[in-house]
């Protein structure tokens, strides 16, 4: 598998935009809730979430595909050199839909065989959603979004990036979920970003067999 981009797309200005940041400040939220040891993330990026936990004096190993990102081990997420659970938490956000779906499980065996406790994956989900805000004073400054339900599923067609995403034709939810519970990772919770609903937030624990 090639890297997809060139490291310069991760600083471009239309990558790093407010939605980003915000998406990562939960990345990094889920991690340190955790309050971990020793994490695995995987996917450098542009380096800020790696940078803000190491500056947090949390043990972190970095893993890419693409040595020009400077991580810690080249590799990839379907066939990860490292021991059965060696990490407390691993993170995997926004990558594994830059692989062929027939991978997806794969990559999530191989995220729970390496974690002893906890998961946290961020996939992208095509889902529309309706926002609804009321800037009404009296009774304060409400915001929210709502899933919108819709009979014809968008066929997915790969961008140069993306082979499928969450919503799309072939792709519902409750496929991603059962797919994590048959890697053996249990799903506490999902939740999509109110900042940024394209970005849905998976909290995973280890299953015990």
């Amino acid at each position: 598998m090639r890297p997809q981009v060139d490291p310069g797309h991760y600083m471009s200005h239309s990558y790093d935009s407010k939605e980003r940041f915000c998406s990562y400040w939960h990345q990094i939220h889920e991690i340190i809730s955790l309050e971990p040891r020793h994490v695995l993330e995987i996917g450098v990026g542009s380096g800020f979430v790696s940078t803000y936990l190491r500056r947090r004096d949390i043990e972190l190993t970095t893993l890419d595909l693409d040595r020009r990102l400077d991580p810690d081990v080249e590799g990839t997420v379907t066939d990860l050199p490292f021991i059965d659970a060696e990490f407390d938490v691993v993170a995997c956000y926004e990558v594994l839909e830059h692989m062929n779906f027939d991978l997806f499980r794969r990559g999530l065996s191989e995220l729970s065989r390496v974690s002893s406790e906890n998961v946290v994956i961020s996939l992208p989900d095509a889902n529309k959603m309706l926002k609804i805000a009321s800037p009404d004073s009296r009774f304060g400054h409400f915001s929210a979004r709502i899933s919108i339900p819709t009979l014809r599923k968008r066929e997915h067609l790969f961008d140069g990036e993306h082979h499928w995403e969450i919503g799309k034709a072939g792709y519902p939810l409750t496929r991603i979920e059962m797919e994590m519970e048959s890697a053996g990772l249990t799903v506490l919770k999902t939740f999509r970003m109110r900042e940024n609903p394209y970005h849905r937030f998976f909290a995973t624990r280890k299953s015990k067999r």
